[in-house]
């Protein structure tokens, strides 16, 4: 006898509702959920893996919050396109170290003007003042340079090349979630696997302060279009 299918899986559409009858209904050990993940997509491209972490934190306390960076081993599949607010003599050094943009002054007149062609900003501390002027439109698009997130530094071509090469930021939003991705389903299972225990080690080790007793309620891994497997912990 055929099992019945939900609500949501009907409206999802057949394709959508033969994926979601692989996943088991008890949580998966982490080489089995990932495994299983590569099976999952019901789109036509090289989909990202993502994950879903809830964190039992109360979000109205500031010691309670999660936000920490990962640098996944194997990156994240997608090309990142940095800009570097450097002073004149560090443009070279972070172009050389794989910048898409660097610059300050004329960088910061592009973004007034409207041309954001990037996805991430690191700033040398000294600059950080100048950026005064374009923190409300980079602020609304969460491109702010930050001290929390390594972002600000004066070591401006180490930190190009780790952001280009898969180093991420984790921040747990209002519901408590942490949202990333940790690849693509081409990596392949062993690849992912690998980017995703570093990703929860890394959300481990940034357990705040406040937080006691249980610390993640739940993790979901899930292609960017395909139904989740809750991995076990």
């Amino acid at each position: 006898m055929a099992s019945k299918q939900s609500p949501l899986a009907r409206k999802r559409g057949k394709k959508y509702a033969e994926k979601k009858a692989l996943v088991p209904s008890k949580p998966s050990p982490i080489p089995e959920a990932v495994e299983l993940l590569t099976k999952l997509s019901t789109a036509n491209f090289d989909a990202s893996a993502e994950v879903h972490i809830r964190i039992l934190a109360d979000t109205t306390q500031a010691d309670q919050l999660v936000r920490t960076t990962v640098s996944l081993p194997h990156g994240t599949g997608k090309n990142v396109r940095v800009a570097a607010f450097v002073t004149d003599d560090k443009i070279d050094e972070a172009k050389k170290a794989g910048a898409d943009l660097a610059g300050n002054e004329d960088l910061i007149k592009q973004i007034t003007e409207g041309k954001i062609d990037f996805d991430i900003t690191v700033a040398m501390p000294r600059l950080m003042k100048d950026l005064g002027k374009v923190a409300k439109i980079l602020g609304q698009k969460g491109l702010m340079p930050s001290p929390k997130a390594g972002t600000v530094t004066d070591a401006i071509g180490k930190t190009v090349q780790e952001l280009k090469k898969g180093r991420i930021e984790c921040r747990m939003d209002k519901q408590g979630i942490i949202h990333s991705i940790f690849g693509k389903l081409s990596f392949g299972s062993k690849k992912l696997e690998e980017n995703l225990n570093a990703l929860i080690a890394a959300i481990k080790e940034a357990q705040p302060s406040g937080i006691k007793g249980e610390y993640i309620a739940s993790v979901w891994i899930a292609p960017t279009m395909g139904p989740s497997v809750r991995v076990q912990l």
